[in-house]
């Protein structure tokens, strides 16, 4: 059964860390004025604390940015995505932890005007990020629509990330960049990779010039790239995708040939992991389903 999703990926400059989220909301009620059909409307990595200035001055304007999770900033958004209907990715935030750490924390909200998923990015881009990295793996049931799972950034080339939030059921893949050097060609084939070797959708929507180079795309469960924001101007990038597809393609296999999740039997044995200190236990390697954690 088709399951369509109508995404709108917003590759813009980020907002100054100044900003108050009622001047973010009228940026995100004239992106769905324009592209009224979108159920899920995405943003960059940092879109609402942009900074500038050297390195200490920015980590210290970083650190301004920064609130908890329950605090004013989560509760303003929450309301907007109500407010709006829609399910809305706003790109990451700087988060306060409880004991004082600086997360880069990506964040979804659902039409209902609640957080439905919160993530902290796992590898900041050492050592020039100041941010405390998180410590798992987060996916996010959107009712009615399928499973979102979280990456940020530089989380893209560590192939483990993409890995476990398929395995934890991720049909799409979010990932939200502020690329601003000329590595972006290779992120691009990292887009590509991660959607293949994993039949998931993968959108990376990164930050637009003067800060960052854009090159926003959607890649679908084969790797094939569905849509792109070529250069570093702001723009749009509307599709509405198949959640279906990635069962299809993992029911028939990649251009009809290469099913991976289907690779390991109970009856194969274990398969040692030194780097992890641990191990592929067959019966486990299968992704989950809707519904199970």
């Amino acid at each position: 059964m088709s399951r369509p999703l109508p995404i709108a990926l917003a590759q813009l400059p980020p907002r100054p860390y100044t900003d108050t989220v009622q001047a973010y909301a009228s940026e995100v009620r004239a992106l769905l004025a324009d592209h009224p059909a979108t159920r899920l409307v995405a943003f960059p990595e940092l879109h609402l604390c942009g900074v500038e200035g050297t390195a200490e001055e920015r980590t210290e304007q970083l650190n301004a940015a920064a609130q908890p999770l329950d605090g004013p900033r989560t509760r303003e958004l929450a309301q907007l995505a109500g407010d709006l209907g829609v399910w809305l990715a706003p790109g990451s935030v700087c988060e306060r932890g409880d004991n004082g750490e600086l997360f880069n924390t990506a964040l979804v909200f659902s039409p209902g005007g609640e957080l439905a998923g919160s993530y902290r990015k796992i590898f900041p881009w050492r050592p020039y990020e100041p941010y405390d990295p998180g410590d798992r793996f987060v996916v996010a049931d959107l009712a009615g629509v399928g499973r979102l799972g979280f990456s940020i950034c530089y989380d893209a080339w560590f192939p483990e990330v993409a890995r476990h939030l398929a395995w934890l059921g991720a049909e799409l893949v979010l990932n939200p960049v502020q690329t601003t050097t000329r590595d972006r060609a290779q992120e691009l084939v990292l887009a590509r990779a991660n959607a293949i070797t994993n039949q998931v959708f993968v959108a990376s929507v990164n930050t637009a010039g003067p800060v960052g180079v854009g090159d926003s795309i959607l890649v679908d469960p084969e790797g094939t790239v569905l849509d792109e924001l070529p250069g570093d101007e702001s723009g749009v990038l509307a599709r509405t995708i198949d959640l279906a597809e990635v069962a299809r393609v993992r029911r028939e296999g990649t251009a009809g040939v290469n099913r991976m999740w289907d690779q390991f039997t109970a009856a194969d044995a274990p398969l040692e992991l030194p780097l992890y200190q641990g191990r592929i236990e067959p019966d486990r390697w299968r992704p989950r389903q809707e519904g199970a954690r």
